[in-house]
């Protein structure tokens, strides 16, 4: 008995662009809280290495009023060894230090990546997959699934 309706199979169009709408919306909802995590991690490390280029100013600083109370010396008593040479190896010891903490603090800051590499290789690759998906052939009646390949650190 034919009531003069046609039950098909394939969902329509309407149906495929509003599974698609809701793929990126969910896509788009995951990728901003990876870069939320991943801004997070970048401002935590930011502030570790600006911690230690900060002591590592500070102790510079000091070393360098001690090397120029030190320089004072020198020149008022001229021959005075004692109180010049006690303020001389404090005042190079600490520059030596502070020193060493502007190292750290630099290479610590240098390994710090504004952009991170992985989120920006995955955004090309959701790119790259909804414009296949967008632009696939309507008339095929096989499923076009999106196969990821897991991201290893």
């Amino acid at each position: 008995m034919d009531n003069g309706s046609q039950h098909t199979s394939e969902p329509s169009v309407a149906a495929l662009l509003g599974g698609i709408v809701n793929d990126v919306k969910d896509l788009l909802v995951q990728e901003l809280a990876l870069t939320t995590l991943e801004v997070h991690d970048t401002l935590r490390r930011a502030k570790s290495a600006a911690i230690a280029l900060g002591l590592g100013i500070g102790v510079v600083a000091i070393g360098g009023m001690l090397l120029m109370l030190m320089l004072v010396q020198v020149l008022a008593a001229y021959t005075a060894i004692p109180l010049w040479g006690c303020y001389g190896i404090v005042g190079g010891a600490l520059v030596v230090l502070g020193g060493v903490l502007l190292a750290m603090g630099k290479r610590q800051a240098e390994e710090i990546d504004v952009v991170p590499q992985r989120t920006l290789e995955t955004m090309k690759e959701n790119v790259q997959w909804l414009t296949e998906q967008t632009t696939c052939n309507r008339t095929s009646t096989t499923p076009v699934t999106r196969s990821r390949t897991p991201v290893r650190p």
